[in-house]
């Protein structure tokens, strides 16, 4: 054990790299095996200095408050909305997460999951297999060419899902927080007039209170009945049960998503669409990056135990602190 005056509490069970990166290296706990948790934090809470927790256990200021000398959270995923960064800047707890490393394969599988919507990939192997292509042949689809994609939340991946859109020929334009005045891209203020504009709604912006629900019904009646939706974000920022209604009426042309509001639940509704593409939220899930973004959980907290500088602090909680 390298690091026994750093112990860490785990939240939630990790991938395997994380768990015995951390507890070869550091005393732990995991929060998520005890019985009374508020008893077990009571009691022991203030031992902690570091947190190890992804997307399934929210920590938020009534945690940190139980655990008084903790210095950071370090989180599995770019998107760390389950966890107060604001609350933690506050109590002077720095936050990371384990962005750029997954930047390239969460925008492949964008672009793939966009290229099997529109070209009904999935629907065209069903059809296959099931031996129709014996009768006929599989009707045409939709294509990408000429089209204009609307980016929502141009930031590391966003604009890696841009530059791999412009190779296959789309127009980009985008909408965010404020213009950006280093990309080329046209920007839009209003996300229903971009909406209005483009062929196709590609939603990569954080989750979180701000962006719930973005996606609201204006925005896909902007969008239309031949437009196409794409989430590869949270589900969160889509209304969910209006986006169903629309898919089902035809009122929104095709949607392929890899992410929905509550998961692993997936509205059922969606199953019989042949206008949709599910996915279990597999954009950064390959064994390569996954073992890339389990290693830098790790090593934030190797570095704040060493007294260096965390490698990835979040806005919220920039070091230092």
């Amino acid at each position: 054990m390298r690091y026994p005056d750093f112990p860490v509490l785990i939240t939630q069970p990790m991938m395997p790299l994380i768990q015995e990166g951390i507890e070869s290296q550091f005393p732990f706990a995991r929060l998520n095996e005890q019985t009374d948790r508020a008893g077990f934090l009571a009691k022991d809470g203030a031992r902690f200095k570091g947190v190890v927790t992804g997307q399934a256990a929210p920590s938020n200021d009534a945690l940190f408050a139980s655990l008084p000398n903790l210095k950071i959270v370090s989180s599995f995923g770019v998107g760390y909305d389950l966890v107060d960064a604001k609350a933690a800047n506050a109590r002077g707890i720095v936050v990371t997460n384990t962005p750029d490393v997954l930047t390239d394969e969460v925008a492949d599988l964008a672009m793939g999951l966009l290229i099997s919507t529109v070209r009904r990939l999935p629907q065209a192997d069903q059809f296959l297999r099931k031996g129709l292509w014996l009768k006929s042949n599989f009707p045409l689809t939709d294509t990408i060419r000429g089209k204009t994609m609307g980016i929502l939340g141009l930031g590391r991946i966003g604009k890696a899902i841009a530059t791999r859109a412009e190779a296959f020929g789309l127009k980009i334009v985008y909408h965010g927080r404020s213009q950006q005045s280093d990309v080329p891209y046209p920007f839009y203020a209003s996300l229903v007039d971009m909406a209005k504009a483009v062929d196709i709604l590609m939603v990569i912006a954080p989750g979180g209170a701000s962006t719930r629900r973005i996606v609201d019904r204006a925005v896909m009646e902007a969008l239309g009945p031949k437009g196409t939706l794409i989430n590869v974000a949270r589900g969160t920022l889509v209304d969910e049960p209006v986006m169903v209604e629309m898919l089902t009426s035809g009122a929104l042309g095709a949607a392929g998503l890899d992410v929905f509001e509550d998961e692993p639940k997936v509205p059922e509704a969606l199953f019989a669409l042949e206008n949709v593409v599910l996915l279990p939220h597999v954009g950064s899930a390959s064994v390569h990056t996954r073992n890339l973004m389990g290693q830098l959980v790790v090593d934030n907290v190797i570095a704040l135990a060493e007294g260096r500088a965390p490698l990835t602090p979040v806005p919220e909680t920039p070091w230092p602190l």
